[in-house]
């Protein structure tokens, strides 16, 4: 159902890479996505009954977004014009709009724009072709490893619909892999190679999720073999020094981080040590992991163990002075530490609360109590007058005072948890609202310890 036009459709020359020449030709020869493209799934039956609706395909490298889109443009019909979002731009959109209208009014056939990594599209790019995706001039098929609600217009959104894509699994990729060595025409099987049990695992494991990094691997491990069975040797030899699937900055990157943060705030220092080891193997500055250990130090442990966040700064201290590998070790440490500790978020919410006061409530005066006063003048005004100064009362507490600004009202930011060292900062911030209990005139409440001078 292609014509001559559709070169991005016709099979690859016999020189392609590999990866490029295995690439599925039919949805039956697509391994993995079962969650779209199984019977009955919406987008197996979008494309069966030639309903097609404009889409974002999201996923890892190597998932098959790419083949996916030139699969429906197979079946549908409709003309396939592939952009890529790095060398394109808006002329090559107009262009493209302009030979889907000459087609559609000339052959009666649709068009399908396919963009390959649609998040680089700034938003005027992706306004250049929205409005012929509105009015049925274009099929959009967008391909990203972005997230897609981060990185396109809701007006794009809105009018396409986004699938997942998964990473393939350990067993999709061997199948890959079988398939490329029995295949005469287009793969490895003219040459009568086999994998080892142990080499195809090995490279199953190498491609991490990734078809095209499996067939690629595959590729180089052949031209090293000189007879029948491609073994462990050669996939060693081809697969040494290669990293994990790991995109710096995007989703990849921050779904880790996020994983970390959530195995030590959890007290899983095991789970820990893994999301830290993945991060540091697939490239991440070890800096920026030091830079969000503190803030685990900070948001969840805080002062039920104080000394997390010292040992947070020196494992920072360490990286920077050392590098690699022993700035590592003291990273992986501050992080088993940390996952170990007692947890708190008492000062990480008492910040934020007292953040949102502090902004709510405007630019209100501080009391004339509390102000500075090093000059006659200022002494004058009333400038610290009836200030009580701590360390001459009782126990070193002012009971009573009050160190909020006029007309706020006493807060309570800070409640400690029944964790750690907090636990006796309760007990102590329990005894001084007692002491501000008894100081208090007679009809008024609890003015409460926080905020107050120590």
């Amino acid at each position: 159902m292609t014509t001559p036009a559709d070169h991005s459709l016709d099979d690859p020359a016999p020189f392609a890479p590999l990866a490029e020449r295995m690439r599925p030709r039919t949805l039956a020869e697509l391994q993995g996505q079962d969650h779209l493209l199984a019977e009955g799934k919406p987008l197996r039956q979008a494309i069966a009954r030639d309903r097609l609706h404009s889409m974002v395909l999201w996923g890892p490298p190597g998932s098959g977004k790419t083949t996916l889109a030139r699969l429906v443009a197979r079946h549908s019909g409709c003309a396939f014009v592939k952009l890529s979002a790095v060398l394109a731009g808006v002329k090559d959109v107009r262009e493209a709009v302009a030979e889907a209208r000459r087609r559609r009014a000339e052959e009666g056939r649709g068009t399908i724009l396919f963009i390959d990594e649609v998040h680089r599209f700034n938003k005027g790019q992706q306004d250049a072709f929205l409005p012929h995706v509105e009015d049925g001039t274009l099929i959009f098929i967008g391909a990203t490893t972005e997230n897609p609600s981060f990185e396109l217009n809701n007006a794009l959104l809105s009018r396409a619909r986004v699938y997942l894509l998964q990473a393939l699994t350990p067993a999709a990729l061997g199948r890959i892999l079988d398939a490329t060595l029995a295949d005469r025409e287009r793969g490895l099987g003219d040459r009568g190679l086999h994998l080892s049990d142990e080499a195809r695992a090995a490279l199953a494991e190498a491609a991490d999720g990734d078809a095209r990094r499996a067939l690629n691997l595959l590729e180089l491990a052949a031209q090293l073999t000189d007879g029948s069975e491609i073994g462990i040797a050669a996939v060693t030899e081809v697969v040494t020094g290669s990293l994990r699937r790991f995109d710096k900055g995007g989703d990849i990157f921050y779904d880790q981080i996020s994983a970390l943060h959530k195995a030590v705030r959890g007290s899983a220092p095991d789970a820990a040590l893994y999301w830290l080891a993945r991060m540091l193997d697939g490239g991440c500055d070890p800096l920026y992991v030091a830079r969000r250990i503190v803030r685990m130090a900070s948001e969840d442990i805080g002062n039920a163990d104080p000394r997390a966040l010292g040992l947070a700064l020196d494992a920072w201290d360490v990286q920077q002075r050392l590098g690699s590998p022993e700035g590592e070790l003291a990273l992986a440490q501050a992080v088993v530490y940390l996952a170990c500790a007692a947890k708190s978020n008492a000062v990480y919410k008492a910040w934020n609360a007292a953040l949102a006061d502090a902004r709510r409530s405007g630019s209100r005066e501080v009391p004339s109590h509390l102000r500075n006063a090093p000059t006659g003048l200022m002494k004058a005004l009333g400038h610290g007058r009836r200030y009580r100064y701590a360390h001459d009362e009782p126990e070193g507490y002012a009971a009573g005072e009050d160190y909020f600004p006029d007309g706020l009202g006493p807060r309570t930011y800070y409640e400690p948890v029944g964790r750690g060292l907090e636990i006796r900062i309760a007990e102590k911030l329990a005894h001084l609202r007692e002491l501000d209990r008894a100081a208090a005139p007679t009809g008024e409440g609890d003015t409460g310890a926080q905020g107050r001078g120590s």
